[in-house]
């Protein structure tokens, strides 16, 4: 599996130790900034990884800043993301699993890396249930193409 990540000056130590532990773990990972604690806009770096997503180029994307919120907000500016700001693994599996979200958002200044980590592990290994829960991502898809 392909995954894009990407954080602003605030995620950027947990976008490090993420990265590493995917890579670990065979994954194949873009890294798409930022590239050290330097103060940035997060919201490059969410349009990045999620037009990465959108474009096909990657199966799925992490985006980090200081709370997971901004980031989030700006991710899911893309059309075709479902950008999901995730605090326990429950919250990263239904997720996946009712929203088939495709970007996992984290905030590096309310989780520590354990929790971060098994936040991750949580939303790359469960699979989207479909059903009555494809009806609804449905909807949300024609939101997003009609802006009603």
């Amino acid at each position: 599996m392909k995954i894009s990540i990407g954080s602003d000056h605030a995620g950027y130590e947990l976008k490090e130790i993420i990265k590493e532990y995917l890579e670990n773990q065979g994954y194949e990972v873009v890294d798409k900034g930022t590239y050290s604690k330097e103060s940035v806009d997060y919201p490059l770096y969410g349009e990045a990884v999620a037009k990465s997503v959108s474009a096909g180029e990657v199966d799925k994307g992490i985006v980090i800043c200081g709370t997971g919120i901004g980031i989030s907000i700006s991710a899911n500016k893309v059309k075709g993301v479902r950008a999901a700001l995730c605090t326990n693994e429950y919250m990263a599996r239904m997720s996946r699993k009712h929203n088939d979200a495709n970007v996992l958002a984290l905030g590096a200044r309310v989780l520590g890396v354990d929790l971060a980590l098994s936040i991750v592990d949580a939303f790359l290994s469960t699979e989207f249930e479909g059903g009555r829960h494809e009806r609804r991502v449905h909807l949300i898809q024609n939101i997003e193409s009609t802006g009603l």
